[in-house]
């Protein structure tokens, strides 16, 4: 079992920025990926960014040029540094770990980001 813990999230006005962190812990050593979601109102869950154990990393094109995914495998961290904020990214956002023996991979219980003037 993984446990994920999330970080970070808050208000800010368009433009702004934010950094998100997750924290996993328990059976860390079956984690091949990380990633962050989000999920907006009346919208389904949708990948923003990913991240392999070898530094591997895919973004949704929404965000490409404005987030940065970075991971600290000996920390079993990962962290999401958000720029150039828009309102469309109003969302929960979750953390989420692929894990070798987990079909469904393990989730945090989300952050809310609110991007409003």
């Amino acid at each position: 079992q993984v446990q994920l813990v999330e970080s970070g999230g808050g208000l800010v006005q368009p433009g702004g920025s934010l950094r998100l962190s997750c924290a996993a812990s328990g059976s860390t050593f079956s984690i091949y990926a990380m990633g962050w979601y989000r999920q907006a109102p009346g919208k389904q869950r949708e990948l923003v960014a990913r991240i392999t154990r070898g530094g591997g990393t895919n973004y949704a094109d929404s965000v490409k040029g404005r987030f940065t995914i970075s991971r600290d495998n000996a920390k079993n961290t990962v962290a999401l540094q958000m720029n150039s904020l828009k309102p469309e990214d109003t969302a929960v956002y979750y953390c989420n770990a692929q894990a070798f023996g987990a079909k469904e991979g393990y989730w945090g219980q989300g952050t809310q980001v609110t991007v409003s003037q």
